[in-house]
């Protein structure tokens, strides 16, 4: 039995979703266990509300590397108080979904005797239970992670994605809605044209073209009436700026306006949700709202929405050399990223019909 267990997952906002499942199924087994939880700044706030989290610890190795940079005693100082924070709540169990050999040093370092993880690129050498691992291919991730159950003798229970909502990040949002002018009887339609923050520079290449999405836009007005929210990051208000100013009709622009909480808010307000392949997409997903994603090189077998859904349409093309990322690198692109610009602004309008 355990009392209090540590999941450790320091990735993207997908990579943080998929774990609930894993959390909610672990309550329901130990009853009276407390989870921890160690992740990025970024993400911290989809934890913050989750009724199954106990403690959330925030690591952003950047901050720290910078700290480590002006003065080594001052990283020492930052990282040892860090690691005392977890060691003196005396976890007897990590989940180390990290895929490195730092953060099963932490574990180990907090006191934590049973480390379960995957042992990639044999980066697993603090974990006391190494999992092998090449890559994730063939299935989703969430299944990938529920395997680390199996080690403990548990069954994944509970195969939906959570996401839960805080009351201040609600009424802010409705009156942002309100002073734009928009009602709740609107049929209101997220766009989301970047991809996270996860990949960083190379996000470009997960994106579907902006005159794709300003095309499709104006026709969903047109036929539907619908109003059209553009959401997405403040490094990505350039892309949401190139589709309003290619547009014959209004969109609002609210990239760069939200906090994280402030998105997912946003997000349960909308009936639908247009995106590409990227941590908003699951987001909606986790708050039951219908979506249509456009995937270019990643695998939706493995990245896409989870569980698979009616009221989730993947729309990809399935070129030879797609899906090119595997095992976490991403080959230079031969073929001008074809995957991604083959698709048509009807093939996605046919899907959006199906789901309206």
């Amino acid at each position: 039995m355990y009392r209090k267990i540590l999941i450790i997952n320091p990735f993207g906002i997908g990579d943080v979703l998929f774990t609930t499942p894993i959390i909610h199924t672990l309550k329901d087994k130990f009853k009276d266990v407390k989870i921890g939880y160690l992740c990025n700044r970024r993400t911290a706030g989809l934890l913050e509300g989750n009724p199954y989290i106990n403690y959330v610890f925030v690591y952003e190795r950047d901050e720290f590397e910078a700290i480590r940079k002006k003065s080594f005693f001052a990283w020492l100082k930052n990282i040892l108080g860090f690691l005392n924070q977890i060691k003196k709540e005396h976890f007897d169990l990590a989940l180390d979904f990290s895929l490195n050999t730092q953060y099963g040093f932490f574990s180990w370092f907090a006191g934590i005797k049973e480390r379960v993880g995957y042992n990639f690129k044999n980066r697993g050498g603090f974990l006391t239970q190494k999992v092998p691992l090449i890559g994730y291919s063939d299935r989703h991730i969430v299944e990938y992670y529920a395997a680390l159950l199996k080690y403990l003798g548990i069954d994944l229970k509970y195969r939906k994605l959570e996401l839960y909502l805080k009351a201040e990040d609600l009424k802010r949002t409705e009156e942002i809605l309100a002073k734009e002018g928009l009602r709740q009887s609107d049929l209101l339609v997220g766009i989301i044209p970047g991809a996270g923050r996860s990949w960083g520079r190379d996000a470009y290449l997960k994106h579907w073209p902006a005159e794709n999405f300003a095309q499709l836009a104006d026709k969903i007005i047109e036929n539907y009436q619908a109003k059209i929210i553009i959401m997405g990051d403040y490094f990505e208000k350039e892309i949401a700026k190139n589709i309003i100013g290619r547009m014959g009709h209004k969109a609002i622009d609210f990239s760069g306006m939200m906090t994280i909480g402030g998105l997912a808010a946003l997000l349960s307000k909308v009936n639908l949700v247009i995106t590409n392949d990227g941590g908003p997409l699951h987001m909606a997903v986790a708050l039951g709202i219908k979506t249509v994603s456009v995937f270019g090189p990643v695998d939706e077998r493995v990245y896409g929405p989870y569980p698979p859904s009616d009221d989730h349409i993947v729309i990809k093309k399935d070129i030879s050399c797609r899906p090119c990322y595997q095992n976490f690198k991403m080959p230079i692109c031969a073929q001008d990223r074809e995957c991604i610009k083959s698709i048509d602004v009807n093939t996605v309008l046919q899907a959006i019909r199906r789901l309206c």
